[in-house]
């Protein structure tokens, strides 16, 4: 087994030498955005530097640029597992799937239905919601609150003739639970329905494969795995060919340049490349350079990352059950792991969950409170109407004695209430 050392990647990342409370800042708010290593600054500098232009043009700046978007969809593609002409870029996550669902409306109507779940972050509800103005019906798939699992004998219920679509999250942003995609995915299929995966928890923390998955869509956002404010789906060719999407007239009609509205955010896609390289770069300096692809250095980086990330999970979740008073939402059980990412949940007695990150932020800890836009999730658990939960999310660059000083500091807070 391949061991990770996050420091070897922490001096990368300029942000995480910042001083907060008398110490180096620790950044548990990854699942909000991630920071951003050097390459990913340097090349957003240099294409501003260098080939700041619009595209198509007969002169050397707009050719370039030309270059810079041609190799961020290969970089995506190789990400992903897929072709590059099956991935479409965007502002984020939540335009790109809004604009979809938009195009994918103009199909449907009364007695269609729209299946959506309980944990998934509004992204991946609103724009399925928005399509009950043509009379579609809107089916919500229940969780089993003692762990936030998906219920899957209510998904399979839920799913049925009239589905047209399928919408479910990889991983829960709130709670850190991947779900079962592939038979969500089964089910979508079995029945014709079309199935759209948010991937934006999840894709800091795993490889993906979306010709195993055979999903029709999977959004995710660079700002989550170490790059700029760029978002980014994958759909399959033919569905992106056969659907009709909302653009302007001159605008080109060939996948996927007719799913891109307006012009880009050139500097964006150069750090989208560079973003995929940094990741690519641990699996290559893993193998010892042996690998011969960048799709095989950056299953092999993912992998690894996962691994890494489970006994961080592992050191965390421990620390957390054993204070008094704090109360646990999602996947507790250690020998489940591999079915969480490093993002947990919970709430302290008698303390607001904005008390506790105020607290925590005084001393250096950057956390997350509120319902980080999984709204229907926090309303299921209770928790909403109390000022949502705290979130605390780990990714590669974090580090065991990062978890202890935080688990020592909540520790003594919890004391204090």
């Amino acid at each position: 087994m391949l061991l990770f050392d996050p420091d070897a990647v922490r001096p990368l990342f300029p942000a995480l030498a910042q001083q907060c409370a008398g110490r180096e800042a620790v950044f548990f708010d990854g699942p909000g955005g991630t920071q951003v290593p050097q390459p990913v600054i340097d090349a957003m500098a240099h294409y501003l530097a260098t080939s700041n232009a619009n595209t198509h043009g007969a002169f050397p700046t707009s050719q370039r640029t030309d270059e810079t978007i041609a190799a961020a969809h290969q970089a995506v593609a190789d990400l992903l597992g897929c072709a590059p002409d099956e991935t479409v870029f965007g502002p984020n996550m939540t335009t790109l799937t809004f604009a979809m669902s938009r195009a994918i409306g103009r199909e449907l109507g009364p007695g269609d239905e729209v299946v959506v779940t309980r944990i998934d972050h509004d992204a991946n509800v609103a724009p399925w919601r928005a399509l009950e103005e043509r009379g579609v019906t809107i089916r919500t798939v229940e969780i089993n609150v003692e762990d936030c699992t998906l219920d899957m004998a209510d998904f399979a219920a839920k799913v049925n003739e009239r589905t047209r679509l399928v919408a479910v999250n990889y991983a829960s942003n709130a709670v850190g639970t991947i779900n079962d995609v592939r038979h969500a995915i089964r089910l979508a299929r079995g029945v014709g329905a079309l199935s759209y995966i948010d991937a934006v928890h999840y894709a800091p923390h795993g490889p993906i494969d979306v010709g195993m998955l055979d999903c029709d869509f999977l959004a995710c956002s660079v700002y989550k795995f170490f790059g700029p404010h760029v978002g980014v789906l994958y759909g399959k060719r033919d569905v992106l060919e056969r659907l009709h999407p909302y653009k302007v007239r001159p605008a080109a009609d060939t996948v996927p340049e007719r799913w891109m509205t307006g012009t880009q955010n050139h500097e964006g896609l150069a750090g989208t490349t560079a973003a995929i390289d940094y990741l690519a770069s641990l699996g290559t300096a893993a193998d010892g350079g042996g690998l011969h692809t960048r799709r095989e250095a950056l299953v092999r980086a993912m992998t690894m990352i996962k691994t890494y990330e489970q006994s961080l999970a592992e050191q965390l979740i421990e620390g957390l059950l054993r204070i008094p008073g704090l109360s646990f939402y999602g996947l507790r059980d250690l020998e489940r792991l591999a079915d969480r990412t490093p993002t947990v949940s919970f709430r302290l007695a008698n303390l607001a969950p904005r008390a506790v990150a105020e607290a925590l932020a005084a001393r250096g800890i950057f956390v997350w409170d509120g319902n980080y836009y999984a709204l229907s999730l926090s309303e299921r658990l209770g928790v909403e109407r109390h000022g949502g939960m705290v979130r605390v999310g780990l990714t590669h660059y974090n580090t065991p004695d990062e978890v202890d000083y935080f688990l020592d500091v909540l520790g003594a807070l919890a004391a204090t209430v």
